[in-house]
């Protein structure tokens, strides 16, 4: 009697084993993007814990992860995903981009912030708004439209070049004048292009600016895009 009691036991001890081990599995994972390029520093959190995060190849793993838990794939300025882990054990993910996300994000020094968060440090102005101002100017179509920017004619008499100070006269060579840059390139002034020609300007004045563009930019900076062709 005490033979197959131990023998039931046995076998009751060994299922639990077989169950728990199952129930408790590894998974493996790459994240890409839409265009099927790999996605470094993607979270992927398990029941809303830290998980792992994905590395320079788009992959990931985690131990540990029951069939009934949820994946949770998130990265910033893309449409976050849950999914459930059931019987699987590779996961091939695709992120799609969420445009609503990134037009909140303003990517600043080596991070990103919220623009929300930025307000005071960044003004923005379109070419549509420039174009209005019938100007052949492309400092004088900035006048009254930058809050922040004080933009004035360095004398009265017409075609004369203008002045802007943005954070005051704060450069250490002594220079009020800010930092332009135009598609990427540093430029001494904009003076030289056309309004009709300018996509975007953005107008830079926190500090944290100088973490791109360094000591020249203690001025501020004048970041102009200028039109590309469209489809």
């Amino acid at each position: 009697m005490n033979t197959q009691i131990r023998r039931v036991f046995m076998t009751l001890l060994m299922s639990m084993i077989c169950f728990f081990a199952f129930a408790q599995k590894t998974i493996h994972g790459t994240v890409k993007d839409a265009s099927g390029e790999p996605m470094i520093g993607v979270t992927v959190s398990v029941d809303g814990k830290a998980g792992a995060v994905t590395d320079l190849d788009g992959n990931f793993t985690i131990n540990n992860v029951s069939e009934k838990s949820k994946l949770k794939i998130s990265y910033i300025g893309y449409v976050a995903q849950t999914i459930n882990v059931g019987s699987k054990s590779q996961f091939d993910i695709t992120m799609q981009e969420d445009a609503q996300t990134l037009e909140d994000v303003v990517v600043v020094g080596y991070g990103t912030m919220k623009k929300s968060d930025l307000t005071g440090s960044i003004s923005s102005t379109d070419g549509a708004k420039i174009a209005a101002k019938g100007t052949t100017n492309a400092m004088e179509a900035l006048q009254g439209s930058v809050p922040g920017a004080s933009i004035t004619q360095s004398t009265g008499r017409t075609g004369t070049g203008f002045d802007i100070q943005i954070r005051g006269k704060s450069s250490i060579e002594g220079s009020s004048s800010p930092l332009y840059v135009v598609d990427g390139i540093i430029c001494d002034d904009i003076s030289f292009l056309n309004p009709q020609d300018i996509e975007r300007m953005d107008i830079l004045k926190d500090a944290s600016s100088t973490a791109i563009y360094g000591s020249r930019a203690t001025a501020g900076v004048v970041v102009v895009t200028t039109k590309s062709g469209a489809s």
